[in-house]
């Protein structure tokens, strides 16, 4: 898009051929196509799965396994802070557990790595790696890829838990006994710890029918048994009460309870002391109720473990040791200080890393590490001569070594073995680990250069081609080349084909040779497509840069000046997404630019202009205000106050009919119908208020929702969101029915603050199309025979006219308001953040398809608003909307290459995921605004902009 070679009095129409519109279409098809196989590319270089298949198990070569059976105790979500602390009256919340650490095993931190979520922190402590990156495309529930685990060597495995967890390991183990409760037990209205009473009353049932089952009986008696049992009371009481609860810290002690009565049932059952007994948890919980990121409150859990092959208490005078460099997976220094009102400075503390207790598990039993396992064997915890303890650390070394298939140094680790030099063997054991490690990286990042530059190019070239299409298609170029006989078209396309072609051929004999996946070769082709198409073109590029090179300098700056700010708005947009307060200073400096340009250049009203200046200030606020939204029900009422408010405020504006609202407003047919409309919806509106006011308080009473409560909940939102199909056409009165028609489902779905972003919003929203009609009036005023249609109230022109260079600040105001959407009261990710409140006014009873429903919903309100407001935009200023979108997705794959270098694949879940949804946002904008458009044209369709009489309409 370029400025005119001179100034022109009137805007010439435009009017797309045939040919241009299959042209469109067949981008729009390349756009959605480039913009899906580009998307995948990021799992291919980032999340390839580290899984490896094939390996042989290795068992260790110890005299006699130290234990017969192992006893698996994890309590979801439990802090470790919470569990080593005393309560308020000073006494210890886990009685049993601060006994075996002082009497009878060995205690410490477990160190999980983000993100700090049940399904990872259940693979990392019974399979021994942290979180397969390829389970990001499946979901948290998923098994992306089958893997070893603990549980597949053991002899026979019996566990009871979550329906979520325990089938992820024992669905299809043969030789496994499990059972789960529904998921309708999964209730955060209520106290969960009675799911942990219910992991061991299963148990317990078992061991009773066993006493009478001779076969079950057997099977308990055998070696190489493991009993897993999953405690999820304090992982949902956490999320429904957050941790410092009452009922989440007696949660605590039900756990304590429950690992007493398992150990009193299992030595009465054996009588063999050959029972060892592990306690930790898979994650943590954060003050807020959530978890998934790398804070202490989330990484840190307990480790307690007991009974055969583990060692006895250690005591050790507390002495402050010196940082020696080592850092577990969650960054946190070796050998941190215990805090004193643990108490437990006298016993030696033995931090680990999640991992690092699949293999501990899996030696106490003789079974072979998981094959898959990355963890190192924590010695410290093991009863074991010195023989038996070198050839176990090298058994985990030999399991790691076969998954980065290399040799060197292990046969020198086995001849210092048999000269009995343990602790040289040791060493290099150790130090042969590490190389597998680092080995293992190196191969999962060996493609990462050749596919980030090819995708690299085939995003520029995209862009390239989205400029040629509107340089060809939505201005004046090709109208004054072809007038200057600039252009001079040339059969050259069938000679570019031939060499694209070519290039094709030889790229996809190489990715062969190399034995590449497919998905590598429609990386290689669409590249090459796009440049070729580039170089078919090229005739136009050198004839639109001689041109440029003619124009005085004074449109030459202006476009480098637009161009500037253009990427400083997209650079700053990329920042936003990483600190939300840059867009409080974004607004604060729109309301002063905006309200100046309304009062020196438009010549506006001033209130207009202090209209801008304090919407903008107003939304401005709420990027301050923590991601996190705290609950605050009195806020959402009042907030509902102020949507009234507002669309009052709108109603009486909607009846002035002079100067720039002659585009916004007209004259009623069916007053009487449209103001009975209005009324249905404001009443809608201060119902949904009520009825915030009234599930809340019915449920904190009665931990429960109202059946009529939800019914009328569900009903409200449905009914609001049909009514503005019925309000009149012109452009005021439609959006404001809109703004009132999402308000009731917003309002039941906020729980704080978020509920008046949502006036805020709409506010800046309807002082845009203020502006841009105001602007068009008054250049509109400047031309006489455009005076003498108003004034004779004549019809409004609604030729489409070409894109000139001053509209680049659609697409881009556009651009910003739709992160605004994103951003504006905390971010996408807050579904991985599990703000589960939001949903409660319509369900409590746990449904993760319709709770995430709920809140994507949710989500996407704001968005329709801002594509509302953007189609009357275009419809007011006589712009190709389709051109607009071209714009839009340009503008929004500059920021898409930036966020393809800053995909994430370590950290949280919300880290990783914020990542990935920060490129699939900005990447996939090129179907979802598209989507949208087609969602929200429903709406606006019928949009009428006219003068005085209104004797037109625009149907889009």
């Amino acid at each position: 898009m370029a400025g005119r070679p001179r100034p022109q009095p009137e805007p010439q129409p435009h009017s797309p051929s045939a040919s241009t519109r299959r042209r469109e279409r067949w981008l729009v098809v390349l756009g959605v196509a480039l913009h899906a196989v580009y998307m995948l590319s990021i799992f291919d270089i980032y999340f390839k799965s580290p899984i490896v298949h094939g390996m042989d198990p290795v068992p260790p070569r110890l005299s006699a396994a130290p234990a017969k059976r192992l006893v698996l105790l994890v309590a979801d979500g439990l802090r470790a802070d919470k569990f080593f602390e005393p309560d308020e009256r000073g006494r210890y919340r886990a009685p049993f557990l601060r006994g075996v650490i002082e009497e009878k095993g060995r205690w410490g931190v477990s160190h999980a790595r983000p993100p700090t979520e049940s399904r990872p922190g259940h693979v990392s402590l019974i399979a021994g790696f942290y979180e397969d990156p390829s389970a990001v495309t499946k979901g948290w529930k998923a098994n992306p890829v089958e893997f070893d685990s603990v549980f597949n060597q053991s002899r026979h495995t019996i566990s009871f838990g979550s329906p979520d967890i325990v089938p992820i390991f024992c669905s299809n183990l043969p030789h496994s006994t499990w059972d789960t409760y529904p998921h309708e037990y999964e209730d955060f209205a209520t106290d969960a710890s009675f799911l942990d009473h219910w992991s061991f009353d299963q148990f317990q049932g078992l061991l009773n029918r066993s006493f009478d089952d001779i076969k079950l009986r057997q099977l308990l008696l055998q070696d190489k048994l493991v009993i897993f049992l999953h405690l999820l009371g304090c992982d949902t009481n956490g999320h429904a009460h957050r941790p410092y609860s009452s009922i989440y810290l007696n949660n605590v002690k039900v756990v304590d309870q429950i690992a007493e009565s398992v150990y009193n049932l299992m030595e009465n059952y054996f009588k063999d002391n050959q029972t060892a007994y592990v306690f930790t948890a898979d994650h943590g919980m954060s003050d807020k109720g959530s978890h998934g990121d790398g804070h202490p409150s989330n990484t840190d859990t307990p480790l307690v473990a007991w009974g055969a092959g583990i060692r006895s208490p250690k005591f050790l005078a507390y002495t402050e040791k010196p940082d020696d460099g080592f850092r577990f997976v969650d960054d946190h220094k070796h050998d941190t200080p215990t805090p004193q009102d643990w108490a437990l400075e006298g016993f030696e503390r033995v931090d680990v890393n999640q991992a690092d207790i699949a293999p501990l598990m899996s030696t106490l039993v003789g079974l072979p590490c998981p094959m898959n396992s990355v963890g190192s064997l924590p010695t410290h915890y093991l009863k074991l001569n010195k023989a038996d303890e070198v050839e176990a650390v090298l058994a985990n070394t030999k399991q790691i070594l076969n998954q980065f298939l290399r040799k060197s140094l292990l046969s020198q680790i086995e001849d210092l073995i048999s000269e009995r030099d343990y602790d040289t063997a040791m060493k290099h054991s150790e130090e042969l680990r590490r190389m597998a490690l680092a080995g293992l990286h190196y191969f999962q990042t060996y493609d990462w250069f050749m596919l980030m530059t090819t995708i690299t190019l085939g995003y520029i070239g995209w862009m390239v081609n989205l400029i040629l299409h509107v340089l060809q298609s939505y201005t004046s170029f090709p109208a004054i080349l072809l007038k200057k006989a600039l252009l001079h078209p040339k059969n050259t396309s069938m000679k570019v084909y031939i060499g694209g072609c070519f290039f094709m051929g030889l790229s996809s004999i190489i990715l062969l040779l190399e034995k590449s996946p497919l998905l590598y070769h429609a990386y290689a082709f669409m590249t090459i497509f796009l440049w070729t198409r580039i170089v078919q073109n090229f005739e136009f590029l050198k004839a639109v840069w001689r041109e440029s090179s003619n124009v005085p300098f004074k449109h030459t700056l202006n476009l480098l000046i637009s161009s500037v700010i253009a990427l400083f708005v997209l650079e700053f947009l990329v920042i936003s997404f990483f600190d939300r307060k840059i867009y409080t200073w974004c607004f604060l400096v729109l309301g002063i630019t905006g309200s100046t340009y309304v009062a020196f250049f438009i010549q506006a009203s001033p209130v207009l202009g202090i209209y801008i200046w304090l919407a903008c200030w107003f939304l401005s606020v709420f990027t301050l205000m923590p991601a996190e939204i705290p609950e605050n029900n009195n806020l959402v009422i009042l907030s509902g106050a102020l949507i009234i408010l507002i669309a009052v405020a709108s109603r009486w504006a909607n009846s002035n009919c002079t100067t720039f609202w002659l585009y916004l407003t007209r004259a009623n047919k069916r007053d009487s119908q449209s103001s009975k409309l209005y009324f249905v919806q404001v009443i809608l509106v201060a119902i949904s208020s009520i009825m915030v006011w009234l599930s809340t308080s019915h449920r904190s009473q009665n931990r429960e929702l109202h059946s009529l409560h939800q019914l009328i909940n569900w009903s409200l939102a449905g009914v609001a969101m049909v009514l503005p199909l019925f309000s009149p056409p012109s452009v005021l009165s439609r959006l404001t029915s809109i703004f009132l028609g999402f308000a009731p489902p917003f309002l039941l779905l906020s729980i704080g603050y978020e509920a008046v972003f949502y006036s805020a919003f709409s506010m800046v929203l309807i002082g845009w199309i203020f502006v841009e009609s105001a602007n068009l009036y008054c250049s509109e005023e400047s031309g006489s025979a455009r005076r003498r249609s108003l004034v004779d109230g004549s019809v409004f022109g609604y030729e489409e006219r070409h894109l000139q260079l001053s509209d680049l600040r659609i697409p881009l105001l556009f651009v910003i308001l739709f992160n605004v959407a994103f951003f504006g009261t905390g971010n996408f990710a807050s579904i991985a953040s599990f703000e589960i409140s939001s949903v409660y006014r319509f369900i409590t009873v746990f449904s993760p398809f319709l709770m995430a429903g709920l809140l994507i919903f949710k989500l996407f309100i704001p968005f329709m608003l801002v594509i509302c407001t953007f189609s009357a935009v275009t419809k007011i200023v006589r712009i190709p909307r389709l051109g607009c979108y071209f714009l839009v997705i340009l503008l929004s794959d500059v920021m898409t290459i930036h966020f393809f270098f800053l995909v994430r694949n370590t950290g949280s879940w919300m880290e990783i995921g914020n990542s990935i949804s920060h490129f699939g946002i900005v990447s996939a904008q090129v179907v979802f605004v598209l989507l949208l458009f087609a969602l929200t044209n429903i709406y606006t369709r019928d949009i009428v902009v006219s003068s005085r009489q209104l004797t037109a309409r625009k149907v889009m």
